[in-house]
């Protein structure tokens, strides 16, 4: 049995547990179907044990799921068993840094929206070890590195073959926050620029000119799965990311971003917008 189950792991569960829940069944009721005990219900909801694409097709049957793209996804889920490179980082990084990796391993779309912040999976090196040193408790130059290369391993999710597409707006205040001094920002801006001219990378910018808008007040990361039930939002706090899941969570954030690249110039006055930004820096 586990002991501490992935945050996929976690997610599978907690979406087998919201299929029996709208099916009116109790776990006690779902064992009997299924002809084990209650506990092991329970544990398959929990992420604690594993749970075969078969064992979640006939679940599905039991609950009367008809949405044949949900439980194929579901399916898809139960049958990755394999350990990412993520995995390697477990003894030395916070879990859910480990989650982050893997959801954005499996997500379909990436769409981003920060206002101070340079989003990590487009971050230089040396911008990213600036952030870091800002952290509070201070982490030590081992951990440091640690993060810096965990932070560029994830971008290879943008380096792949069939790499997943991401939609970025990025507010002028983190264009000219100077992590790092001129020099370092002047390189990131430049990076900017490089990775937004990839066919699947989207880069939009919001000016101070276009002045208040709705979620300017977070940092918004939210990760497309296969299916709009399994889609998830990553929000970055200081004790760590933190994942929302639930309906009408995902609802709101798909609203907010929407409304927020509305705003945003478009992706060739943005290219030249943080041009001017780095030749004036």
């Amino acid at each position: 049995m586990r002991t501490n189950p992935t945050g996929r792991q976690l997610r599978l569960g907690g979406e087998l547990r919201k299929l029996r829940e709208r099916a009116g069944l109790t776990a006690t009721q779902a064992g009997e179907l299924l002809g084990v005990k209650q506990n092991q219900i329970s544990n398959m909801e929990a992420g604690r044990v594993g749970v075969s694409p078969e064992r979640v097709r006939t679940l599905a049957d039991h609950y009367r799921c008809s949405n044949t793209e949900v439980v194929s996804a579901l399916c898809d889920m139960a049958a990755h068993r394999t350990r990412g490179w993520w995995e390697e980082y477990r003894e030395v990084l916070p879990p859910p840094l480990l989650d982050l990796a893997e959801s954005e391993h499996h997500a379909e779309r990436l769409r981003t929206a920060v206002t101070v912040h340079i989003p990590g999976l487009l971050q230089t090196p040396e911008h990213a070890r600036e952030i870091f040193r800002q952290d509070v408790p201070e982490l030590s130059p081992p951990d440091i590195e640690h993060r810096i290369s965990f932070r560029i391993k994830r971008q290879a999710v943008l380096f792949r073959h069939s790499p997943a597409t991401q939609h970025v707006v990025i507010h002028e205040a983190a264009l000219r926050m100077q992590f790092g001094g001129t020099k370092v920002t002047r390189h990131q801006l430049r990076h900017l620029v490089e990775m937004s001219q990839h066919d699947h990378v989207v880069l939009q910018v919001i000016p101070f000119s276009a002045g208040a808008f709705a979620g300017s007040g977070q940092s918004i990361y939210y990760l497309h799965g296969p299916v709009p039930q399994l889609d998830s939002v990553n929000l970055d706090q200081s004790h760590g990311p933190v994942f929302l899941d639930a309906e009408e969570q995902l609802q709101k954030y798909r609203v907010l971003l929407s409304r927020i690249e509305a705003i945003a110039l478009s992706p060739e006055k943005s290219r030249d917008f943080i041009h001017t930004v780095a030749r004036n820096l």
